[in-house]
């Protein structure tokens, strides 16, 4: 246990995940160079991705958006959590 010590809230999964709303991620992704495909996204689910390559990304259109998902697309996304915080 005296290895953990110091550690803080990161722990062993890395930094934290920030509870964000929906609108914040969008912004967040379009500053990583995402944009949202018109076409793709219906009802309450938002799709982003990026001119010709890597993948899509289905953002749901929720006040915040579930810690796990968020995580889920940021690695999608090829992120980490911190640089994905940096552009909050």
């Amino acid at each position: 246990m005296a290895a953990l010590e110091g550690i803080g809230r990161v722990g062993v999964m890395g930094a934290r995940v920030p509870s964000v709303s929906s609108r914040n991620a969008i912004r967040a992704l379009e500053r990583a160079g995402f944009s949202v495909l018109p076409r793709r996204g219906k009802g309450s689910h938002v799709a982003m991705g990026r001119d010709g390559w890597g993948p899509i990304l289905v953002l749901p259109r929720h006040d915040d958006v579930p810690r796990g998902t968020l995580r889920a697309l940021i690695r999608q996304a090829g992120m980490s959590v911190e640089e994905f915080v940096a552009l909050l």
